[in-house]
């Protein structure tokens, strides 16, 4: 049973949640009535976190999933000291305020990741796991458990039925990440009502079979069963575990209790009077948080803050006796790219050779790894087609977490969300491939590692319908668009070996969100011209005869050659053409104004922009009297060359779409 403080502390949480959904006029109080034992639970007797240092490297991590449920979190964290006051609890879901609707990393202290679209945050905690896993086995020492930490989720029923959930849990439960803890708030309603309408599998036998621990708790207000289920999974090495808690949504609520209208809508005035009563809590003020409760957590923060202090002790003993290694962790943790990177002649020489995009981009990286040894990825059952593995790394698996080739599987979705998870984390470099067609499946976590601005590594090869044989299933067409619509997100798509190199060291170097390598399949002949000029996102690869241009192609990837075989076949004619490789068009636009004009010259009316795509998103780049030739249909089966010319992506009809810009008044 629930010891006074004990009973006092999690019906504080509960209504705190309450008045808050309340004041907002809406929210989802639900989950904090009905799993607010929990939390406290997790907060008061397990998690090693810092108010007073949110980024400690060593804190366990804590993961609400359940994204809806943001007033538990928001409760606990005001509650345990972090710099989240009570006005903004009161200022839930407003304008300006700390506590959004669903927790948003970078915007509230302690919140470790974005949540809100169900199951996410289940993945992205996968691959916090993933990363302490990797990490500790890179730094630990006997008596120096440098990395020894867990990482807690807090999932609900949705969160179950999401596929993302599935395939991660999958991947998990065979990387044997024994530090991964789920705690299942299994309330059996979702918005249309209770999980019997869809939902009647056995989960717990499903993550059995994933590998993962089962264990139950029958009654989640009871603390003393959670302690004990928590302390059980913490024993366990070589599982993650899955903690099963029944509880009942909107507890405490005499009138909404365990039904789904208590999910997603504030309980309004009269049911709160009547759930305060129930619970025998002041029914005025609102808000209210008893002086022994902030007290008990004090003592708390006061004990947290002492693990830190024995954490900082340890490596300030760490960096006198392992020196070398104490660089090397500062060095992963810094984010900073060597100067002298960018000088290597590895990077640009690829001499005459007729390369494909992803075979260079694969070449680059085994430099990369050299300077950056915290380059940490993998693909989803592509690696041979994709060109990401790093030789003489290593295979990240259970028996072997020193490796830094991750294989994913057939697991698209998870992964982009995994890798979102190791990058949250901190200390490694993560990046993960597949085919630019597949990206519709990883859509929704990439977009959520562009919102939080991660510096995730999507490489993206078959770019194009030149991918030929494997037909209009595999040969992407409107991707580019879509990734280019995706705000914060970089996408960039070299022509040859030296614009690759260019765009990885931008990639690089970016610190405030995800970049997309897209990369071809076909090989492409070395240019004239490229190299470290691409890092402004747009130049000129080949200017005009004469002072003044008559007309302006832009072209990126595999068609700049052609961009760039249509130009001499005009310059023949004598016509005055400038050609533009255009390797990002949102680096571009983050060039200067006075560049901007350089590079396209508003005086230059006629431009032609191509790119073997759906030419959506070109418009602001045409110019008055300009054009755009792109591809408004699916690709066929067929070499990849045939598929070119049927679709009209040659230099002859360049030259013809050109003359006719050219011609036209």
């Amino acid at each position: 049973m629930l010891n006074t403080i004990d009973e006092t502390a999690v019906n504080t949480i509960r209504f705190l949640a309450v008045d808050a959904v309340e004041k907002a006029g809406s929210g989802h109080p639900g989950l904090p009535m009905g799993g607010a034992a929990i939390g406290y639970t997790l907060w008061s007797r397990f998690l090693k976190h810092s108010p007073d240092n949110p980024n400690w490297p060593d804190r366990d991590r804590f993961v609400l999933s359940a994204g809806h449920g943001s007033m538990l979190l928001y409760a606990l964290l005001h509650l345990s000291g972090y710099e989240l006051s009570l006005d903004e609890i009161k200022n839930f879901r407003q304008w300006g305020s700390r506590t959004p609707g669903h927790p948003e990393f970078k915007h509230t202290p302690g919140v470790e990741t974005t949540t809100g679209p169900l199951g996410q945050g289940f993945a992205n905690a996968v691959g916090m796991a993933v990363a302490e896993k990797r990490l500790s086995a890179e730094f630990n020492r006997p008596g120096y458990p440098l990395v020894d930490h867990h990482t807690y989720i807090y999932a609900g029923d949705g969160c179950m039925m999401e596929g993302i959930t599935s395939e991660a849990a999958s991947l998990a439960g065979h990387l044997q990440l024994g530090k991964l803890i789920c705690l299942y708030d299994d309330n059996q309603i979702t918005i249309d009502g209770s999980t019997d309408l869809t939902f009647t599998e056995d989960v717990g036998g499903r993550f059995e079979a994933y590998g993962w621990q089962v264990l139950k708790v029958h009654e989640g207000n009871r603390i003393e069963l959670l302690t004990e289920a928590i302390a059980e999974a913490k024993q366990e090495a070589d599982r993650p575990s899955l903690i099963m808690i029944r509880t009942e949504i909107g507890y405490g609520s005499p009138g909404k209790q365990g039904t789904a209208g208590v999910h997603g809508a504030p309980l309004g005035s009269e049911e709160t009077v009547k759930t305060k009563q129930n619970l025998g809590w002041p029914l005025e003020p609102a808000f209210h948080v008893p002086p022994e409760v902030y007290s008990h957590f004090v003592k708390y923060k006061e004990s947290l803050n002492a693990r830190k202090e024995e954490w900082d002790a340890l490596y300030s003993d760490y960096r006198s006796e392992y020196p070398e290694l104490a660089e090397k962790w500062e060095a992963w943790f810094s984010g900073e790219v060597p100067d002298k990177l960018a000088d290597d002649h590895r990077l640009w020489d690829f001499g005459d050779q007729l390369l494909a995009t992803r075979a260079a981009s694969g070449q680059v990286m085994q430099v990369l790894a050299e300077y950056l040894p915290n380059m940490f990825g993998g693909s989803a059952d592509l690696g041979g087609s994709v060109g990401t593995f790093l030789e003489g790394r290593g295979d990240f698996q259970a028996a072997n977490p020193t490796g830094s080739n991750i294989y994913f599987g057939v697991r698209e979705h998870a992964m982009a969300a995994v890798l979102s998870g190791i990058f949250l984390h901190g200390g490694l470099r993560p990046f993960g491939s597949t085919f630019l067609v597949f990206f519709d499946y990883m859509k929704p976590a990439v977009r959520l590692a562009a919102l939080m601005g991660l510096s995730v590594v999507f490489i993206y090869s078959h770019d194009s319908f030149a991918v030929g044989e494997d037909g209009p299933t595999h040969q992407p067409v409107e991707q580019l668009s879509n990734l280019r619509s995706i705000p914060n997100m970089h996408v960039l798509r070299p022509a040859d070996g030296a614009e690759t190199a260019a765009a990885w060291l931008h990639i690089l170097k970016r610190r405030c969100g995800p970049s997309a390598l897209i990369l071809s399949r076909q090989k492409l002949p070395q240019l004239t011209g490229t190299g470290k000029k691409a890092l402004r996102g747009g130049y000129i690869i080949s200017r005009e005869k004469g002072e003044k241009s008559d007309l302006i192609l832009v072209a990126s990837g595999s068609e700049l050659n052609l961009a760039l075989q249509a130009q001499k076949e005009l310059q023949d004619k004598g016509y005055a053409v400038r050609v533009v490789s255009m390797v990002s068009r949102e680096l571009f636009l983050a060039q200067d104004e006075d560049y901007r004009e350089e590079v396209l010259p508003a005086a230059v009316e006629r431009r032609l922009i191509v790119e073997a795509a759906l030419p959506m998103g070109w418009e602001s780049f045409t110019g008055p009297k300009g054009a755009v030739f792109g591809i408004d249909d699916f690709g066929a089966s067929a070499p990849g060359s045939v598929v070119m010319e049927k679709r009209g992506m040659s230099a002859a009809n360049l030259v013809d779409r050109a003359e006719q810009l050219l011609t036209k008044k």
